[in-house]
């Protein structure tokens, strides 16, 4: 399929039109065609392993998370259907419905009260339903529609799963309201499913993602995501009142996490949905709530599309991977399998926009992190957001999220264990040797961050605490400014004499230079050792630099200088700031001037 020509006057910082997305999206869908079940009910692709649930479910999963992208193809398009999408997704969908359940049939679909995992795809196929419902749900028999309804009513019911999964049934419940389909019920499920979200709200736009205090990217594409989208297709202005607004605030944040090269911050889980990353701009730019102008918002969304498109997200055979730039396995959950990158399909809802709207038609602007320094603090999930103008570059600094239970027993998770994280690194994947991590060094064996308890966020600043061994705390705060980071950690209850080990930013060879100086609590003559790291998902080879100490009485308080940047050579982090500590407390002098002060007392922040 012939590519767009670039439109540097309209898009001069990615050369991308509307013309680029709608063919982005037929490649993506006809390079999938080749691995329909043989009536296109499933979609088995390859992959290196199948999910948890088996490989039935993960043909749905292909089937669900596709048709959604053609969903929204067509339906921007009005119908317009050259390549013939629906057709093909109309066909599956009597297949699939016919006798689900039945493992002889080569194309029948699990039931959503069996497989867990099927209540997911429920959604996808409803929206893709609710979407094209005037060229496909009402083109179908009256047989095809009640066999497709009594496959989706079993996600009415309560989630089994208590986290985002309750946006699954307000999303099936949404198009069966429209549909005439019990609605009662449907509107039961709606009201159930947003009490039970609205349980998790922090306020500032921001949602747990369940009890665990679980901040991250599913805050945007899922948590706003379907409720907004809802409340748009619905026309439930009252309802869009409501949440429309924790859009706009969330996305003044989530804006900010963008890469001036379009690369959204890995940190979370589900990484492999790459793009999926721009739907929520997309979503504020269709509803109004959005603090980006529409240039700045085609800017990221085209930028993040590109820049995984740009680094091999699709193979040979123009199949998406799992992975982040090409495959890669620690990135990946027990619930992926080979279907499950298509969920990269939300990040092309801007094509609903329609093709005359500013969105598109306006010349693209600088993102948050080009335009101006900043460094933002989230109170509510215990973020701070440092972006420097001058290579773009993105950091987090989290002393807030937890998601423990995500990853094998006995170890962090490195989606969200971490101290920070970036656009251009990290994270490792080792237990041995994890990236931004404060630890203690015990018979050789790094502790855990475990559960971080939030101390709070503020200017320039944000704290935490947590519990690394039975009776030891570490209360851990950063500060910043510019590209300087100052990195402190009071250990209370340690015996004297523990080692200890701060580590920096896992950079690999090409990639940003990463800097960490000693400053206090160390040896006055520490120097950084570099550990071998492995692999990340920015590339093989990475390494990260490290601070050896040891605490000298009840309470030790050990504080580093950290610096990463994308700048030709870069002054030392020594240079950008003067740290000074009296007791608890450290007074900050940066480089240019200003200051900075913080008490090291939980009591106090």
């Amino acid at each position: 399929m012939p590519t767009p020509p670039e439109n540097r006057e309209l898009s001069p910082y990615t050369g991308w039109t509307r013309a680029h997305w709608e063919t982005e999206a037929d490649e993506l869908l006809l390079a999938v065609r080749p691995y329909a079940s043989p009536r296109h009910g499933l979609l088995d692709l390859p992959g290196p392993r199948p999910s948890w649930s088996g490989i039935r479910s993960d043909g749905l999963e292909g089937y669900a998370r596709t048709f959604l992208l053609a969903a929204l193809r067509v339906a921007g398009a009005h119908g317009d259907d050259p390549h013939g999408h629906l057709a093909r997704y109309a066909a599956g969908l009597a297949a699939g419905t016919e006798a689900p359940g039945d493992d002889a049939d080569p194309d029948s679909w699990p039931q959503p009260a069996d497989v867990r995992q099927a209540v997911v795809e429920s959604a996808s196929v409803a929206l893709g339903l609710r979407l094209t419902r005037p060229w496909l749900w009402d083109a179908l028999d009256d047989r095809t529609r009640q066999r497709t309804a009594d496959w989706l009513l079993p996600a009415l019911d309560p989630s089994p799963v208590d986290n985002n999964w309750w946006l699954f049934g307000l999303t099936v419940a949404g198009f069966l309201q429209d549909a005439g389909i019990e609605t009662d019920r449907a509107a039961a499920t709606i009201d159930r499913s947003l009490d039970r979200i609205e349980q998790w709200y922090v306020g500032e736009g921001w949602y747990s993602d369940g009890d665990n205090r679980a901040f991250d990217h599913y805050n945007a594409w899922a948590l706003h995501f379907y409720p907004v989208l809802h409340a748009h297709l619905a026309g439930d202005r009252a309802l869009l009142d409501r949440h429309g607004p924790r859009l706009h605030a969330h996305l003044d944040a989530y804006t900010r996490l963008f890469d001036a090269d379009g690369a959204p911050l890995p940190f979370g889980r589900s990484l492999t949905y790459r793009f999926a990353a721009a739907a929520a701009p997309w979503l504020g730019a269709l509803t109004g709530h959005t603090p980006l102008s529409p240039g700045a918002t085609r800017r990221l969304a085209s930028g993040t599309l590109r820049y995984f498109l740009d680094r091999g997200a699709t193979d040979e055979r123009g199949l998406l991977t799992l992975g982040w730039h090409g495959p890669y396995e620690p990135v990946l959950q027990s619930y992926s399998g080979p279907g499950s990158p298509y969920w990269a399909s939300k990040g092309f809802l801007g094509l609903l926009l329609p093709a005359g709207h500013p969105a598109w038609t306006d010349p693209e602007q600088p993102l948050p992190a080009e335009t101006a320094d900043a460094v933002t603090a989230l109170p509510a999930p215990g973020l701070l957001v440092q972006s420097t103008a001058a290579d773009g570059l993105v950091r987090l600094h989290n002393h807030g999220s937890n998601h423990v239970g995500s990853h094998r027993a006995g170890e962090d998770d490195p989606g969200y264990a971490r101290h920070a994280y970036s656009t251009r690194t990290g994270p490792t994947s080792s237990p041995e040797a994890p990236d931004n991590h404060f630890a203690l060094l015990l018979d050789g064996k790094v502790t855990r961050r475990g559960p971080a308890v939030p101390l709070g966020a503020g200017p320039g600043w944000a704290a935490s605490r947590h519990t690394p061994l039975p009776g030891v705390q570490v209360l851990s705060a950063t500060l910043a400014h510019g590209r300087a980071e100052v990195r402190a950690h009071l250990v209370t209850g340690a015996p004297e004499g523990t080692a200890v080990r701060q580590t920096g930013w896992a950079t690999t060879p090409g990639g940003p230079t990463a800097q960490l100086h000693a400053v206090h609590g160390y040896p006055q003559d520490a120097e950084t050792v570099l550990l071998d790291t492995g692999a990340t998902l920015q590339g093989p080879d990475s390494r990260t630099a490290a601070l050896h100490g040891t605490t000298t009485g009840s309470e030790t308080l050990f504080v580093a200088l950290a610096s990463l940047t994308a700048e030709p050579s870069p002054a030392p982090v020594s240079t950008l700031a003067h740290v000074r500590v009296t007791a608890r407390t450290l007074h900050v002098t940066w480089q240019n001037g200003t200051t900075s002060q913080l008490a090291l007392d939980p009591e106090d922040l």
